[in-house]
């Protein structure tokens, strides 16, 4: 691992620690030019997972599109970034089972999206809902607020 700072092409490991639930490691390095420490993150590489979109059209799966997607529901909402990439994690997983030959749509993802949402923040997900299913009235927002009162 070259150092970002120095650009030293070695450095060694001073500590290593699993993080989301043990799907992730992360290791603290030291270049062994400059002394300098960074950390180094390391996880397995699920995704190559192809989106199937609306139109048909196949696009390679983008973790910073849910990323961006989450962020705009959770505007302004108590929630941390820690538990954000918990629930990326938890999303990228149930998307990793559902994928069928490496495929999956984005309908399919949505709904994932809005099932792990469900049970995390009602407001988030009312946000994303609004969204995703294309409210056009007061009537599609009357809807999913009648799904929590059951």
């Amino acid at each position: 691992m070259r150092c970002p700072f120095c650009n030293h092409p070695e450095s060694k490991v001073t500590d290593s620690r699993e993080t989301l639930e043990g799907r992730v490691i992360r290791r603290r390095r030291e270049c062994l030019s400059c002394q300098a420490r960074f950390s180094t993150y390391e996880q397995a590489e699920l995704f190559r997972v192809s989106v199937v979109k609306k139109d048909g059209s196949h696009q390679p799966y983008d973790r910073k599109k849910i990323e961006t997607g989450l962020r705009k529901a959770f505007e302004k909402r108590p929630f941390d970034q820690g538990r954000m990439e918990k629930l990326i994690g938890a999303i990228e997983y149930t998307v990793a089972e559902k994928a069928k030959k490496n495929q999956i749509a984005s309908r399919d993802i949505g709904t994932i999206i809005l099932d792990k949402l469900k049970d995390v923040d009602e407001v988030a997900y009312i946000r994303f809902a609004s969204v995703y299913q294309s409210f056009g009235s007061a009537r599609g927002f009357r809807r999913v607020l009648e799904k929590f009162d059951q």
